[in-house]
């Protein structure tokens, strides 16, 4: 098998023939080729004129031909119960792994079903209703479903990458994610694929619970884990699988009320900043109008600051903001975009790194110091928008400069803006940093990025879990507690949908072999 590459205006892009002749000249043999397949596209915009980069594997006579994605899922109705907590993409991948091996996945969800979910969803935009258990945050396809659907993570040495981003299109995600370099799904067509893996799941006898919030654990006095408790009805099973996302919190203090080891962790805070989709595609492209043959273009930016890093998160190009809040007396905001990205804005996190010592010396300390912060944050931001989901907000330069804004620019963020001192309201020690990273970045990376014809909003908080579940780095197994297997990004080992996807895979065959030693 012959590995070709080439390169492509982005013109041309779209001339099959142009593109076709340029393979057909690179290519060292031609008369026995019986197949080539694009297998990466990527863009570098580095030179004056953005250049797609393609990627093709070239078959032979006598070469073995890749075969269709075909996923062996075996019927559990009557096998060994494996309880799932969560249906995010490590629950749902978990409990795909489960039907292969041989073992039925129930899985509790405290949420709706990815249908019934946009109505709570609307109620947050609309009228500042927050639903506790149905959010941007929980639901059927977890915090990722409405939020853009990003499949990109550089943690592919985890898992099998490849493995998940099949078995998406072998449920109806669009071919293309498996050889774009950055691959999404959108929002708007990601619960089509949701629904159809819980259809298989459901299919091959596994079974999914929604409105089920599990309000506590059964363990015996052999520390050994025994079910979970929903409604004051008790659920048997000799493994847990705990995938319940990383804005579960009364998940970590079920756990430190029956004195299961926790440990606190540094994440990232922050704002999300908006600016115009035009103004990205010219500093990123170096074109006036990127035209239809280019993508809504993306950006990743970092830089340092007293030591710790200031960076972009999850960005989404041609996206909207929407309220991620799971409680109504906090405001947090993230990002999303739909399939096409078409949205005339581009926003991002702009966050900080804030590490236990730090907090420590704020007067936040134990387990729950980051998780303390991070709510005190949502709850201050809460205050200052009177208990309503309008986010407070600045334009950049006068974050910069340190004024309230007397005018804001036009946004996507549909309950709303309100003008508020964000440079007051954030902690100085973040404030510093974020100011310092604007500037920096506005210097060395992206012209622009800081003028107010941006908006920050506040406040991006839940770029990921402030608390880890320990678990054994070989059995993927709480130490303490025998059966107890924590997973995805509430857990602290992942971070979006891929490396969450690919956790699930993981630990469900951690718990393959824990049933089968059980057993012998």
């Amino acid at each position: 098998m012959q590995i070709l590459e080439i390169k492509v205006h982005h013109s041309k892009i779209s001339d099959k023939k142009y593109v076709d002749d340029i393979i057909l000249k690179k290519l060292k043999v031609i008369d026995d080729v019986v197949q080539v397949d694009l297998v990466k596209k990527s863009i570098d915009a580095r030179g004056k004129q953005p250049i797609y980069i393609l990627k093709y594997s070239v078959y032979q006579e006598g070469d073995d031909l890749p075969q269709p994605f075909s996923p062996k899922y075996r019927n559990v109705s009557e096998c060994k119960e494996v309880i799932i907590v969560g249906a995010g993409p490590a629950g749902y991948f978990a409990a795909l792994e489960l039907l292969e091996i041989g073992l039925k996945p129930i899985i509790f969800e405290r949420g709706k079903d990815v249908q019934a979910r946009r109505r709570d969803l609307k109620a947050i935009m609309q009228d500042d209703i927050v639903n506790p258990n149905s959010n941007y945050c929980f639901g059927e396809g977890g915090a990722g479903t409405f939020s853009d659907g990003k499949l990109y993570t550089r943690s592919l040495k985890r898992g099998s990458g490849r493995k998940v981003l099949e078995t998406l299109v072998f449920h109806g995600a669009q071919k293309e994610i498996l050889i774009d370099a950055h691959p999404h799904i959108g929002s708007n067509k990601l619960p089509k694929v949701i629904t159809q893996i819980r259809e298989t799941i459901e299919y091959y006898g596994g079974e999914v619970r929604f409105n089920k919030l599990v309000d506590d654990i059964i363990i015996s006095e052999e520390k050994q884990i025994k079910g979970v408790i929903c409604g004051g009805k008790c659920y048997y099973a000799d493994a847990v699988i705990l995938a319940t996302g990383h804005s579960a919190r009364d998940i970590f203090y079920l756990l430190n009320k029956h004195g299961i080891t926790l440990d606190a962790k540094p994440f990232a805070l922050g704002l999300r900043i908006e600016h115009l989709q035009n103004m990205i595609d010219k500093a990123q492209y170096n074109l006036e109008n990127r035209g239809e043959n280019l993508p809504a273009s993306a950006y990743s930016v970092v830089t340092q600051v007293d030591g710790k890093g200031v960076f972009s998160f999850c960005m989404c190009p041609g996206g909207l903001i929407v309220p991620a809040s799971t409680n109504p007396n906090e405001i947090v905001v993230n990002g999303m975009s739909l399939s096409r990205r078409d949205s005339p804005f581009a926003n991002s996190g702009f966050v900080t790194s804030i590490e236990l010592d730090e907090l420590a010396e704020h007067g936040y300390t134990g387990i729950f110091a980051a998780l303390d912060f991070q709510t005190s944050i949502e709850n201050a931001m809460s205050t200052f928008s009177n208990g309503t989901q309008k986010a407070p907000a600045q334009r950049v330069k006068d974050f910069i400069d340190g004024k309230t804004s007397t005018l804001l620019n036009p946004t996507s963020y549909i309950p709303g803006l309100v003008s508020a001192p964000l440079h007051e309201l954030l902690p100085p020690f973040i404030y510093k940093r974020l100011r310092q990273g604007l500037i920096q970045i506005d210097k060395q990376k992206i012209k622009g990025y800081a003028s107010n014809d941006a908006n920050i909003v506040a406040v991006e908080s839940r770029t990921s879990s402030p608390i880890r579940i320990p678990r054994n780095s070989v059995t993927y197994m709480h130490d303490q507690i025998e059966g107890l297997f924590p997973c995805g990004e509430g857990a602290g080992y992942a971070g979006g949908i891929l490396s969450a996807a690919m956790d699930g895979q993981n630990v469900a065959s951690a718990v393959s072999n824990f049933i089968l030693n059980k057993k012998c």
